[in-house]
């Protein structure tokens, strides 16, 4: 089906709070040490929309567990999957603070790399799982956190970890689409008949003037792995407040944007995130 017969049908209200906000009291401090963590509100407005209590939840690039641990606040069973040892043992205790918090789900997070999925998870998952959510990485980097001292600025937790792991991340764009289609093609595996897969995803700018349609490349790869397009939305990443845009911008962002128009450059700050929702046959 081409792009232009899946217009966005819907907006998503998934940054009203801060990101910080979201998560503060909801996943252990050292969540923030993972580069790319999907918003909660998003995940959580996915597995409200397209599941039901005691459906089964799967993120094949879990990172810090934010799919799993709001599967399990809304009474969903959870898997997922991270190559990166740190990733998945910090996915593990968010887990774990769910579970202590009375999260009436469950979820298990496996370490290992997922395009040889179906060799990680269980065989009783196979058919089974209602909604696969997730987000693939934007390249080696993000904007990460930042630590002021004195007149210096400096970044940290913007790194992916052990480039020998083989994450995905710096398997440069060619490598992670091919990657990313073997993943979804092994997913399509696992979900149920008319089982949903939602990706998030945003245009990447590689230099100031290599704009790559992400969000266009992964339809492709979806529709690759079999899976029939339904939907496209905008998740935003920033608040709507009487029909305003507040942007939730940090200072990188920000620095990025008025030096590419400065340039000439006519760049803007990203706002949402495209949402493909798309189904097994």
């Amino acid at each position: 089906m081409p792009d232009d017969r899946m217009p966005i049908t819907s907006v998503w209200l998934t940054c009203q709070q801060p990101a910080r906000d979201q998560r503060r009291g909801r996943y252990v401090p050292e969540t923030s040490r993972h580069p790319g963590k999907m918003l909660p509100h998003l995940a959580a407005h996915a597995i409200a929309s397209f599941t039901a209590p005691d459906d089964m939840v799967f993120d094949p690039m879990c990172g810090s567990g934010t799919t799993l641990v709001e599967a399990m606040h809304l009474g969903r069973h959870a898997i997922g999957i991270d190559i990166e040892p740190p990733f998945t043992r910090l996915a593990t205790d968010n887990i774990n603070l769910a579970s202590a918090q009375g999260a009436a789900g469950t979820a298990t997070v496996i370490t290992g790399d997922a395009t040889s999925l179906l060799d990680l998870v269980p065989a009783s998952a196979v058919g089974q799982v209602a909604l696969a959510l997730t987000s693939p990485p934007y390249g080696r980097g993000t904007h990460g956190l930042v630590r002021a001292t004195g007149n210096k600025v400096t970044k940290r937790d913007h790194l992916y970890g052990d480039r020998r792991q083989g994450n995905l991340a710096y398997a440069g764009w060619s490598r992670l689409l091919d990657g990313f289609t073997q993943i979804l093609t092994a997913s399509h595996r696992l979900l149920r008949p008319g089982g949903t897969v939602v990706i998030t995803s945003r245009p990447v700018r590689r230099h100031r003037d290599d704009l790559i349609d992400l969000p266009g490349e992964l339809l492709t790869a979806a529709q690759a792995a079999g899976l029939e397009p339904v939907q496209r939305c905008a998740a935003m990443l920033a608040a709507v407040r009487e029909g305003q845009i507040v942007h939730r911008a940090n200072m990188f962002g920000l620095i990025a944007v008025r030096r590419s128009r400065a340039a000439g450059i006519p760049v803007h700050l990203v706002a949402h995130e495209d949402v493909l929702v798309l189904r097994r046959r």
